[in-house]
């Protein structure tokens, strides 16, 4: 069965970009007016948000929003057959700051946000990275998606890690010099398990694991933003939040890298991934003593 899923896949994605974004427009209608994916989950995030923009503004957000949602999707697949020509040309990053670090000797954490397109990121720092890229990634419950998003992430080199079993294997990953991606905008599994802080002037709880282990193993602490040029094309760039996380405490990082990906999202406000609960936890007086600010 894996192989008739990935035959399909493949052949699907030899289309040209332009024919498949016609099934995006397709998926964008459904979910958007039919099914009505997570809008009110979406349009509650954006008032949160943006609470000095007008409903319609909120709304035009909301529908950029799920365009890029379908779009990365579909761009996913193809990149299953996508060259090395064809990730660049629709992808432009700077590597410079990343390598400069590399050179030196230095670990380095790169805190990410929910962005899209993550695919392209991976494939295209991958690309240009001079030690292997290692990406903690959720598997997918079908276990033949799985297996073709793994190959497909992978192809180029990176070291991919399920989050459900990192504990177990980053300490053979991290016996040499390594470079490791996290989306640091994760809920944490309760509401007094994170640092809390205004996100866009609502409290709400950041996982700890990010900002403790560039403490705990002194490394550098990089931002990669996330801007859509335009459909099918994406420009990356790296900010460094701390050359050396043991001069921080893991607090301190964090909340650079919240301003970071605040300033981010202001920046391409659709391009966020406005249906994930970010707002999953209730503010309570009890969480003062968890407070960062």
């Amino acid at each position: 069965m894996y192989y008739v899923v990935y035959g399909l896949l493949y052949t699907l994605s030899l289309l040209p970009l332009r024919v498949l974004y016609i099934f995006s427009d397709i998926a964008y209608a459904i979910i958007y007016y039919i099914t009505k994916y997570r809008k009110d989950v979406v349009l509650s995030n954006l008032k949160i948000a943006f609470p000095e923009k007008t409903d319609k503004e909120r709304i035009r957000i909301a529908k950029d929003f799920y365009k890029n949602f379908t779009d990365t999707f579909i761009e996913s697949i193809k990149l299953i057959s996508a060259s090395k020509k064809q990730i660049e040309k629709r992808s432009d990053g700077d590597f410079e700051l990343l390598n400069s670090l590399i050179a030196k000797g230095r670990n380095i954490h790169i805190m990410l946000g929910h962005q899209f397109n993550w695919e392209f990121a991976n494939l295209l720092y991958a690309n240009h990275l001079s030690i292997p890229f290692v990406g903690v990634y959720m598997p997918i419950s079908n276990k033949i998606l799985d297996k073709i998003f793994f190959n497909m992430r992978s192809r180029y080199g990176t070291i991919l890690i399920p989050a459900t079993n990192f504990r177990n294997q980053m300490h053979s990953v991290f016996t040499k010099q390594y470079i490791l991606g996290l989306a640091a905008d994760q809920n944490p599994g309760g509401a007094d398990l994170g640092y809390w802080m205004n996100f866009f002037n609502k409290p709400v709880p950041f996982i700890k694991g990010p900002g403790k282990g560039a403490v705990k193993n002194n490394t550098a602490v990089v931002f990669v933003g996330f801007r859509k040029i335009k459909r099918g094309h994406y420009e990356y760039k790296a900010t460094l939040l701390a050359e050396n996380g043991v001069e921080h405490t893991p607090e301190e990082l964090t909340v650079l890298y919240r301003n970071a990906l605040e300033e981010t999202i202001k920046k391409d406000s659709p391009n966020y991934l406005w249906s994930h609960r970010r707002w999953k936890w209730v503010w309570k007086d009890e969480y003062q003593k968890y407070w960062v600010e």
